[in-house]
């Protein structure tokens, strides 16, 4: 959806501000989907384009740019119990109310309604809809399941209805499924119709307020429609002098729980009175379902009038005991409306005081509340400071990765990074000719990657180093015959705590190819020079002895101790301190190469007086070296003769 509004957006040069809350009540799920990461095989589902564009390549799949990234917010919620969201553009739910039973299809609906703004777009899956929440939302596509919310007046109501506790009806109870079923007459339920039709009395199911629920027999001598508006209240439709006796006995059946049975009222019916019993019963349930009240009227029997004699009372006398009996009856009503208002009163004072005292605790959650908005605010503004250097640690973070990761490609040294387990954390791209590793192992044992050297006791030397901190370097050669200076340190964090070792290998194999042929060269040149039958010396710039070769030490009868290292000056008790070979030595042969065929006659205490013609060359041993002077001598027997130098 992200990559889709920022499509939009370059097509049409406009600019939005984007924010999208991707929640699940998972949390595993919500923190794979933080990092951002996807695998590879994602390149068969988009373009080219769309990769190149949006996703960075990297070793283990693909990595969505930031400013994509940026956009969403992940967060864990559970759409069922957690408060919603509110003032949403688009909200889309899709194939999660596939999993849910109806009832809290019926609740979520809602819900979704009260988060989306008035216009706010609701996008369902195909197999989804919103049942009957018809008056919440005006389809836009039925096919594609995109839904307008409508802003009603029931709509802050449906929220706060779905949100309460709601009574999931039994798998077998289906509304509005009706299945038709014929059976034979059954005998006890025609004997109880035929019991209540004929000797039950008038009666009638009221709940705890006498609201009426059902009605048996005829009862229209006992109650009368109430005059004004429409009232199912059995209290507001009782005939006159029925409604006393009938609020009391709901009184008693629903604050003490005791029935009043064949209690015997007088009531007017047509200018005169009748007796009726009256009972009231509270019906028990057993089920905790909604109690309920059972009222029965019966009529009670007048005795037949007997015809007395004329009396000769007077005619005002009949009218004063009628006058009576209904000033007796009066007066027992109005005692008894009295002690109603009585009780009421104190219900009355009950509920005022309850009132207040919830007015207090209003008032003070109302306190409480600013208090926390207050709070809230100042951690909002602490969470945004937070975030701008969090920001900005995170651009720090990046350029610093950038810059290891160019550091790694360029300085071509292989690196290995383990813990202080051995498991592997990271490994440079030339880490790969040591071990034959590849980017999904980094978490494995290094012990379970197969290594290219020749002689793999590293991890052993690691775990040497891991305890006594002492750095270890060796050179170790692979199975293709490549030199590597291996070098083992611990790994050392900004606190200097030690999490680890790292695993070095420089490629050395030009120097020991080099090393190598300048031993092959130095072996040959001294094979040469121990070939040569003449007595040889090897002189430095100082005139300081290197070497000397076996017909040397034999023929002066010396040893390479009293020789090598020495000025040729100083050899055999400074008998070749002769001037005219200091001056050949010292002043002709800097400025020339070579001299030749200069012979000397001299007493040598080892082997007596001996002509020697002596031979000199000077030789450039290696650039940027200083040069050796080879200094070659053969018996002569001919007079001196000063060789020319050249």
């Amino acid at each position: 959806m992200a990559i889709l509004l920022r499509e939009w957006m370059d097509e049409n040069l406009l600019e939005f501000k984007v924010q999208i809350y991707s929640t699940d009540i998972d949390d595993d799920a919500i923190s794979v989907a933080r990092t951002g990461l996807y695998p590879a095989s994602i390149a068969t589902d988009l373009n080219i384009e769309r990769l190149r564009r949006f996703f960075i390549k990297e070793d283990a799949g693909y990595r969505i740019r930031r400013e994509i990234r940026e956009w969403v917010v992940f967060a864990i919620q559970n759409v069922i119990k957690d408060p919603p969201f509110t003032k949403l553009d688009l909200l889309t739910c899709r194939n999660l109310m596939i999993y849910l039973e109806p009832e809290l299809q019926k609740r979520l609906i809602p819900s979704f309604h009260y988060a989306l703004k008035p216009g706010g777009i609701l996008f369902l899956s195909p197999s989804e809809s919103i049942g009957n929440h018809t008056e919440l939302f005006s389809a836009l596509d039925r096919k594609w399941k995109f839904y307008s919310a409508l802003r009603t007046e029931s709509s802050s109501r449906a929220i706060i209805t779905s949100l309460l506790p709601q009574k999931v009806s039994e798998p077998h109870e289906k509304s509005g499924e009706v299945t038709p079923k014929t059976r034979k007459p059954n005998v006890v339920e025609l004997t109880r119709a035929a019991l209540l039709q004929y000797y039950a009395p008038v009666s009638v199911v009221t709940n705890l307020e006498g609201v009426l629920l059902y009605v048996h027999g005829d009862t229209g001598k006992y109650l009368r429609p109430a005059h004004g508006h429409a009232s199912l209240n059995l209290v507001d439709m009782a005939r006159e002098g029925l409604e006393q006796e009938l609020r009391e006995g709901i009184h008693r059946a629903v604050a003490d729980n005791i029935a009043t049975l064949g209690k015997e009222i007088p009531i007017k019916i047509n200018n005169g009175f009748i007796s009726i019993a009256l009972s009231v019963r509270p019906i028990p349930n057993s089920h905790g379902g909604e109690r309920l009240l059972l009222i029965s009227f019966q009529d009670i029997p007048q005795p037949p009038k007997v015809k007395r004699k004329r009396s000769h009372k007077p005619i005002e006398l009949d009218r004063v005991n009628e006058l009576e009996h209904e000033l007796n009856y009066t007066r027992t009503n109005l005692q008894a409306i009295i002690n109603g208002q009585l009780v009421s009163n104190e219900d009355l004072k009950s509920t005022n005081e309850e009132l207040q005292s919830m007015n207090e605790e209003i008032q003070s959650t109302n306190e409480e509340l600013e208090t926390s908005k207050e709070e809230l605010q100042s951690v909002n503004e602490e969470l945004i400071t937070v975030n701008s250097e969090l920001q900005t640690k995170i651009e720090q973070l990046a350029c610093i990765q950038n810059d290891m990761k160019n550091l790694f490609d360029n300085i071509n040294i292989g690196a290995v990074f383990l813990d202080e387990h051995m498991i592997l954390r990271r490994f440079t791209r030339e880490a790969i000719n040591i071990y034959r590793m590849v980017p999904s192992d980094v978490g494995r044992q290094l012990a379970d990657i197969k290594t290219n050297l020749e002689q793999d006791d590293l991890l052993a030397k690691a775990q040497i180093v891991l305890e006594s901190l002492v750095p270890f370097e060796r050179e170790v050669l692979t199975q293709t015959g490549a030199w590597y200076l291996a070098r083992i340190q611990p790994y050392r964090t900004l606190d200097n705590v030690i999490e680890g070792v790292v695993l070095t290998f420089s490629d050395i194999s030009k120097r020991v190819q080099a090393e190598t042929a300048v031993q092959v060269a130095r072996d040959m040149a001294e094979s040469i020079v121990e070939t040569i039958r003449e007595p040889l010396l090897v002189l430095d710039p100082d005139l300081k002895v290197i070497s000397a070769n076996r017909a040397f030490y034999q023929f002066f009868q010396t040893l390479a101790t009293e020789t090598v290292g020495r000025r040729i000056y100083d050899l055999g008790n400074r008998q070749w301190n002769i001037p005219a070979l200091r001056e050949l030595l010292e002043d002709i042969l800097p400025n020339a190469h070579t001299f030749d065929q200069f012979e000397i006659d001299h007493d040598f205490p080892a082997i007596g007086r001996r002509k020697l013609v002596l031979n000199a060359r000077r030789v450039a041993v290696k650039e940027g070296e200083p040069p050796v002077i080879l200094l070659a001598m053969e018996n002569s027997s001919s007079t001196s003769n000063y060789g020319v130098p050249s």
